[in-house]
């Protein structure tokens, strides 16, 4: 959810509102601000204020408690321990009256349940955590608080239930169970267990599921690493487990439980509060009646898969995730990173102030301050690791992190400047933990991500990086993961700077050619009609001129006409003609357009009607579907300029698809067939395979195809919302316009009140409607075939037949347990082919939303060739499909 906490405001704006805030403001912000020095401290002072205030707003005060728990989850022990004080009786407390607490907690609930309503999981869960403190402060009843834990634990065991909500729902009775374990097992013993196998059985469901978003596994086994990532219900498990086996009497070593200074409460003065029966509401499935073939919405749930956290330090540095006060902590900062992301440097500030809201002596004290508290044992921990530790784990999870990925960049730069000698060296050795995964098997995509933050983290601190660690590994075959990410992080950097200073920050046996590290030469246009040598610069400089005086359209496309007798009279017979033409225009233009941006999409857009009439094969200039050879050779024309500016090509494609120059389908075959040889020296073309420069290229054409029928959808639903909301209209004004008579006649009677419906609401077709389904109809069918062709291409890359060109041989070999023990002796072609599988794996999950909408299409197009054949790599493909979409393997 995007939204600024309510109590985060800038010091100025405080300036100006406190003359304008009533007692009743005044009283929310002191209750919203609790702790700000010492929470312990503050506690009697606040619970005195609140008491003083008259007269009271119960509304008012119940708000400042919801806000509090919902948005500073890290203070929730210290409102629970508030809301004990206001338990008490004083003097002034009527007999037989409820307390201001009890009063307080009634109206709690009431925010709780709208919450809870409106599915609001986030919020939902930390008022659950409330709750669990208030039970074990004996404010509310340990048999109504299992009774809410039980109605969490019932969503598990629902037919088809989703993993993002089975994820959320088990996460509500785990922690709660976390925190208020003692109390439910000292009421009834079984109550722990029945929690702890409820969320055992359904985590064991997804096994499959978490072989495929593991940052750490393998394509030759599906068995998990265990160390080096964590899975969140699985830390959650075992920390469960592990206080279980103590009856929960650790609980007090995992978190502050300040409300227990208080005095026992007298069961006879004060009942508990008893949490009234909830039901979580169902999933809200929308049913989309505009077309059978469509399916249904398929957005791409983030939340659909098991959450990997990436390990980057030992235990004695940072929490072990699956000990409990390792899962508290974990949880916690995760929890101020979901909710301040509007706020990055309040952010960074929380998270370096989160110690003071834990127990005294979890964390070692910074540099020079004095030592306080003894460090407790098994703790002790540094927390500057701990944090960038889970900000980089959050930023990794696959298939995509929950936030933007410049999120979490900006927040590590943030965090550096706050405190640089003591976040410095954690980034630092981050870094290393990360770069050496990479040769045991870190998936392409955190690769991928991890070379994106390095090269922004470096841009905002000089660039400044001893690149020397890594020149050793110079040795390793070209393609090797290491290698690939040196080159991939420089052409980043390059990207946020320029080629001579990045060069200059290298060291000189990376600078050179046969280092494959970094280009030649500065990224810019390569116009290959330049050379006066080339047999085709002369058409080319007519055409540029052409371009240069802003000719029309028309009169380009009838200079082309006489060009290209010209040359069918002149050259040989093997040359295409067409080819070269369609090369020459496209290249001319971009030659125009590559000044700047605004100079690239006015050339563009002025020169529309040329480039569809090239791309549909130069028989119209209005275009249509276009001649798929045609199209080709556009894209490959844009290619060729811009090999030297790879991050261009991927902007030319963008545009071409956005005005339908070419199709997402069209880019994907391209991309499959062309792709590896953009910009890439002579070493490193080979076999087909992906990289990550060509993932880039078919997430932006699948992300295309997908986005247009996003956008039709809600174009026909908006459309079909107006005509209802016209016809309502017109039959409102008929009904208030209507004559009717008082003393109406029998014969007239039966005879008029048929017709009115039939003239009130006319059943007419709205045109504006028809037209939006036309064009949803269309675009359902481009995305069905973008993700067809890609599927395809993946297909004839990792199981290609004997007759495919450019079949990469180790495409077969490369996913047996053997080959990849065995890794250190891989060359180039082996290394290409598992980059391959790695970005297949991506395809799959990152877009198992749509593939599940045509799931029995595709697979009887790209699978069915297989059936009854012994493929290893078959096998394997069917495997991750379908875990990806959901199907029985």
């Amino acid at each position: 959810m995007n939204f600024s906490p309510s109590w985060l405001y800038t010091d100025e704006y405080e300036d100006r509102r406190r003359d304008y805030e009533s007692p009743d403001d005044k009283l929310k912000t002191a209750i919203i601000k609790l702790g700000e020095v010492d929470p312990v401290e503050e506690l009697p002072r606040l619970e005195q204020q609140i008491r003083d205030h008259v007269p009271r707003n119960i509304p008012v005060l119940s708000e400042a408690f919801r806000i509090g728990v919902t948005e500073q989850p890290y203070k929730i022990p210290f409102y629970a321990a508030l809301l004990r004080l206001l338990h008490n009786t004083t003097e002034l407390s009527i007999p037989g009256e409820s307390s201001l607490g009890r009063v307080i907690l009634e109206d709690f609930w009431k925010g709780f349940q709208a919450y809870l309503d409106k599915v609001e999981w986030r919020e939902t869960r930390l008022c659950i955590h409330f709750f669990a403190h208030l039970t074990v402060a004996k404010l509310v009843s340990a048999d109504s608080m299992f009774s809410l834990l039980r109605s969490f634990t019932a969503v598990l065991d629902e037919f088809g239930v989703s993993h993002g909500r089975a994820k959320r729902a088990a996460l509500c009775a785990g922690e709660g169970l976390l925190i208020a374990g003692a109390a439910l097992k000292a009421d009834s013993p079984a109550i722990s267990d029945e929690i702890i196998h409820a969320i055992q059985a359904y985590a064991e469901t997804t096994t499959q599921q978490k072989w495929l978003v593991s940052p750490s596994t393998r394509i030759s086994s599906q068995m998990i690493p265990s160390d080096g990532t964590v899975e969140l219900l699985d830390i959650l498990l075992s920390s469960l487990v592990t206080l279980n086996k103590s009856d929960f009497k650790d609980t007090g070593n995992c978190m502050p439980q300040p409300y227990k200074n208080s005095a026992e409460i007298d069961p006879t003065i004060l009942t508990p509060y008893v949490l009234p029966a909830v039901l979580v509401p169902p999933e809200v499935i929308e049913f989309d009646s505009m077309s059978t073939d469509s399916g249904e919405e398929s957005q791409v749930k983030k939340e659909e898969w098991p959450e990997f956290f990436i390990r980057l330090f030992p235990d004695d540095v940072s929490p072990d995730p699956k000990s409990p006060p390792g899962y508290v902590v974990r949880t916690a900062l995760l929890d101020i990173l979901d909710i301040f992301e509007v706020n990055r440097k309040e952010c960074a500030r929380l998270l370096l102030e989160y110690p003071k809201w834990n127990l005294s002596g979890t964390f070692k004290p910074k540099p020079g301050a004095p030592v306080e508290t003894e460090p407790m044992p098994g703790k002790d921990w540094q927390l500057e690791s701990t944090i960038i530790e889970i900000v980089l784990g959050s930023y990794l999870i696959l298939p995509e992190s929950s936030k933007k990925s410049i999120y979490y960049i900006a927040l590590i730069t943030e965090l550096c400047k706050l405190s640089p000698s003591t976040v410095g060296p954690a980034v630092g050795k981050s870094i290393r933990k990360l770069y050496n995964s990479l040769s045991d098997g870190l998936d392409v995509e955190a690769a991928r991500r991890f070379a994106e933050w390095f090269a922004v983290h470096m841009s905002n601190f000089g660039f400044s990086w001893v690149w020397k660690e890594w020149v050793p590994d110079l040795s390793l075959p070209v393609q090797h993961p290491r290698r690939a990410f040196m080159r991939r992080a420089i052409e980043f950097e390059i990207r946020l700077a320029y080629h001579d200073r990045i060069l200059k920050t290298l060291p000189e046996s990376m600078q050179t050619p046969d280092a494959y590290t970094i280009a030649e030469q500065a990224p810019g246009p390569a116009f290959e009609y330049d050379d006066p040598g080339n047999p085709h610069h002369d058409a080319a400089l007519a055409v540029l001129n052409l371009f240069r005086g802003r000719a029309k359209a028309e009169d380009v496309i009838s200079h082309l006409d006489s060009l290209k007798s010209t040359l069918e009279a002149s050259e040989d017979g093997h040359v295409n003609v067409d080819s070269v033409i369609r090369s020459i225009v496209v290249q001319s233009l971009l030659h125009i357009g590559s000044r700047s941006f605004s100079h690239f999409l006015n050339a563009i857009e002025r020169y529309l009607p040329l480039l569809r009439n090239l791309a549909s094969g130069g028989t119209s200039s209005v275009g249509g579907n276009g001649n798929p050879e045609a199209k080709a050779d556009v894209l490959t024309a844009a290619a060729s300029f811009w090999k030297h500016n790879r991050q261009m090509v991927a902007i030319v494609f963008d545009k071409l698809m956005q005005y339908q120059i070419v199709d997402p389908t069209d880019v994907v075959g391209w991309t499959f067939l062309n792709g590896v040889a953009v910009g890439q020296l002579a070493e490193l073309a080979g076999p087909m395979n992906l990289s990550a420069f060509e993932w880039d290229l078919l997430r932006g054409a699948l992300d295309k195809a997908n986005g247009r029928v996003t956008i039709a959808r809600r174009k026909v639903a908006a459309l079909r919302k107006e005509d209802d909301d016209a016809r309502a209209r017109y039959k409102a004004r008929a009904d208030e316009t209507m004559e009717v008579d008082p003393e109406p006649k029998e014969s007239t009677e039966e005879t008029e009140v048929p017709a009115v419906p039939e003239k009130e609401v006319p059943q007419v077709e709205n045109p504006a409607i028809t037209t939006a389904l036309k064009a949803f109809s269309s675009l359902t069918k481009e995305q069905k075939a973008a993700l067809s062709r890609t599927l395809e291409g993946f297909v004839s890359c990792l199981a290609p037949s004997a007759t495919d060109a450019h079949a990469n041989p180790h495409a077969r070999t490369v996913i047996t347990e053997a080959a990849w023990e065995n890794r250190a002796n891989w060359g180039r072609d082996e290394w290409n082919a598992w980059e391959t599988w790695g970005w297949y794996r991506q395809f799959c999950r990152a877009y198992s939303p749509y593939l599940r909408t045509y799931s029995t299409t595709l697979y009887m197009v790209s699978f069915s060739r297989f059936e009854h054949v012994k493929d290893p790599a078959a096998d394997l493909l069917k495997l991750v499909w379908n875990i990806a979409t959901g199907q029985e393997t």
